[in-house]
């Protein structure tokens, strides 16, 4: 009926230029048509409703469930059509033009009317290129093709409504506009492409929708639209009529983001999860608080764990059933479009996390969307995901991989988003993973490889590349699988072009550096070598180094609750640690929490616990020295090319001592791109070790240290080397010259040339 925003009146009398005694009656439905669009099952509605010319004049159909009576108003024209029963009114009007015109419908026996625009006598408001583009699988912007859309169609404000189920007898629009019920509502079919459109006039921004879609077996299903923009907050589900009114303030950031390659630059990352790091705030509330709180710690970019709408707060966001919406727990589209743009005036990138791996099975959301299998895959042994209780999917449907790149370039575009750190890469990229051998087949060559998902990772780092400059796409992927950072065109020894990524998350420097740093002092000696097996493959890839949410809950304990010793000793340990990483070659990423030393896990039920920062807490200053710390790692990281300018090139980095597992010394040398050194000594032992020997380069006239995390203010013991330190021609470590310095206990020491 899709009555919104309708003109009511009460039933006064009106000219009536050639009124009711004009119509004649019209050709009845055939049994069969009148049960498909009462069923919702016809392909093609408009053929029957609206009006169409005839050999005796305009022949005019309406289907309003409920109604009393029916009449059309145009210029000059009233003219009440007859009642053929279920809802049905029709009549052929003198008439060999069609007009422009209106519905007066009555509801009521007080003879109430309302006013409105008939949506079948409207041509498909979607044009041939953007279904040409459909049934390619190349429509890099989907979204403004498919799903909500407010616009104005020949001349008549309304919302198009597009799906694509091309499985489906007949789809219906329902929505708080019809009272929830479709039956005059039926969308039409746009051919081979499988896409269902009706536009609605007087639907508007802020209506609640569903299709009712008609399986094959007749049965009926009532979905949330899959290109839904905006949702209502969960556990509701419909989708949401949306159009954003954001002014962005970015200009300077987006102009300038796509200066320096990201490999190339400083890349600091503070991991958020926004429901919980402040629990209660909604999208505007954060934007206040957020970008202060990153920019006072000198993080360069903020990562968001999934904010794309997800019915069940526990999955973190990482089972997604709106991928094209930020959830609404928080606030608007347009509200985070608010905070995205808080950060970028406050100079800090956006990641956001996303989730093409799987999805859920609920079924108002994909799962067998129009009842059949079409965002998974056929075969139930490659659509269920063996870990999660999900579905894949089929990534070698051209439709279901337009779908998801053009999600990935929605988030760029619309919402500036910065960088996508891709989630579960390695599931997607192999046809065994978590399956035993009888679960899976092989792909063609007869190996293990899924050759779907990697030409889908490869088109979509292609597009988003392509299409947003200054955009990086970062994998979570935990194999050797080679060439993830590669360019899609280099070729690999494995016959694979690369997968396209800009960064890697490095799972292996972060599992043996954290086995490592869990072993207690006089162990360590025996695992030195944890420590420094990153450095054989450290160019491999393109690097970020990841202590992230996964390394934090589920009884891992937090960073620092996976020390050993006391409690000095373990914050000790967890600044050293920090030092360390922060130094080794590749960009850092810290968790929320991490970075004042939380003791407790994280949980998104309380999320980080603040009070431990709090003034009248008696342990107060020992999180706040760690937080302090973290703080001057930023600073003195971001004005020290030295620490990324070369981070994917071998000549940026040299050991001075790797072997120094008796000592638990880690020593090494930083380029930057002139060749001025940073020198790291990381010593975890829980002693003083005086006048240590370290080779240093000879052309240095003098060294001095600009971070020690054992500093006073930090809450370390404050074993410094407070004055510059001379090379003596003393040879050392395949040097000419040396350095004697103080190895404070538990503690990284960063120098640099005076």
């Amino acid at each position: 009926m899709a009555d919104a925003g309708p003109r009511k009146q009460t039933a006064a009398p009106r000219p009536r230029a050639g009124g009711s005694h004009g119509v004649r009656a019209a050709r009845p439905l055939t049994d069969g048509d009148r049960e498909r669009l009462l069923t919702g099952s016809h392909h093609d509605p408009h053929s029957l409703l609206g009006a169409h010319l005839v050999r005796s004049g305009l022949e005019l159909r309406v289907l309003r469930p409920y109604a009393q009576s029916v009449t059309v108003l145009a210029k000059g024209l009233r003219a009440e059509l007859h009642e053929e029963g279920d809802g049905f009114f029709s009549g052929v009007l003198p008439l060999r033009t069609v007009p422009e015109y209106q519905l007066l419908v009555t509801y009521d026996d007080d003879g109430t009317e309302i006013e409105v625009q008939d949506p079948y006598r409207f041509l498909p408001s979607l044009g041939e290129l953007d279904l040409h583009l459909i049934g390619e699988g190349r429509h890099e912007e989907l979204w403004k093709a498919l799903g909500a859309h407010p616009m104005a169609h020949e001349q008549v404000t309304g919302t198009r409504f597009t799906v694509w189920a091309p499985n489906a007898r007949g789809v219906r629009v329902v929505g708080d506009f019809n009272y929830w019920d479709g039956t005059g509502c039926p969308m039409r079919s746009l051919g081979s492409s499988g896409v269902w459109e009706l536009f609605l006039p007087g639907v508007g921004d802020g209506a609640l929708y569903k299709f009712d879609i008609t399986r094959p077996d007749g049965s009926h299903t009532l979905r949330a639209d899959p290109m839904a923009r905006r949702t209502e907050v969960p556990p509701a589900n419909a989708s949401i009529v949306t159009e954003s009114h954001h002014v962005w303030h970015d200009e300077e950031w987006m102009a300038h983001r796509a200066d320096r390659p990201v490999h190339e630059a400083p890349f600091s990352v503070y991991e958020v999860h926004l429901a919980s790091w402040r629990p209660g705030l909604t999208y505007r509330q954060l934007a206040v608080q957020l970008p202060a709180y990153v920019k006072d710690l000198g993080f360069t970019h903020v990562e968001l764990m999934p904010v794309a709408e997800h019915p069940f707060g526990g999955s973190w966001g990482y089972q997604v059933t709106g991928f094209y919406a930020p959830t609404s727990r928080m606030g608007t589209p347009d509200d985070f479009r608010h905070l995205v743009d808080a950060l970028h005036r406050a100079g800090i990138g956006v990641l956001v996390d996303w989730v093409p791996a799987h999805f859920p099975k609920d079924d108002w959301a994909l799962a067998e969307f129009d009842g059949r299998t079409l965002y998974e895959h056929e075969d139930p042994a490659r659509a269920a995901h063996p870990d999660w209780g999900t579905l894949e999917f089929d990534y070698g449907r051209k439709e279901v991989r337009n779908f998801l790149v053009a999600n990935a370039t929605y988030w760029c575009q619309e919402f500036h988003i910065d960088g996508l750190r891709v989630d579960a890469v390695a599931s997607m990229l192999y046809l065994d993973y978590s399956r035993e051998q009888g679960e899976w087949t092989p792909n063609e060559h007869g190996g293990r490889e899924n050759l779907d998902a990697v030409a889908f990772l490869q088109e979509m780092n292609a597009t988003v590349y392509r299409r947003c400059p200054g955009v990086v796409t970062v994998a979570e992927e935990s194999t050797a699988w080679d060439g993830v950072t590669r360019a899609t065109h280099h070729v690999g020894p494995g016959g694979f072009g690369g997968l396209g990524f800009g960064l890697k998350w490095n799972m292996g420097w972060m599992h043996d550096s954290l086995g490592y740093a869990t072993h207690e002092p006089v162990h360590r000696k025996f695992h030195h070598n944890e420590m420094t097996f990153s450095m054989v493959y450290a160019y491999s890839e393109n690097y970020v180094l990841p202590i992230s949410h996964d390394e934090v809950v589920h009884g891992k304990r937090s960073l620092v609750g996976k020390m050993p010793g006391d409690w000095w000793q373990q914050r000790a340990n967890h600044r050293a640690y920090l030092g360390f990483m922060w130094a080794h070659p590749g960009k850092q990423l810290l968790f929320m929490g991490q970075e004042f030393a939380q003791g407790a896990e994280w949980s998104e039920g309380h999320g980080p616990d603040w009070w431990l920062l709090d003034p009248s807490y008696a342990a107060e200053a020992d999180h706040r020295g760690v937080r302090d710390l973290v703080r001057d790692l930023n600073t003195v990281y971001g004005a020290t090319p030295a620490l990324w300018q070369q981070d994917t090139d071998p000549v940026g980095f040299a050991w001075v001592d790797g072997d120094a597992a008796e000592d638990n010394v880690f020593a090494f040398l930083r380029y930057d791109a002139t060749g001025a050194p940073l020198l790291s000594v990381s010593h975890f032992s829980p002693v003083v070790r005086h006048e240590y020997r370290l080779g240093v380069p000879e052309a240095v006239q003098a060294w001095t240290e600009v971070l020690n995390t054992d500093a006073a203010r930090y809450g370390g013991s404050d074993v410094l080397n407070p004055d510059p330190l001379k090379p003596e021609s003393v040879p050392s470590h395949g040097r000419p010259t040396s350095i004697q310095l103080t190895l404070p206990p538990l503690a990284t020491v960063w120098l640099r040339p005076v």
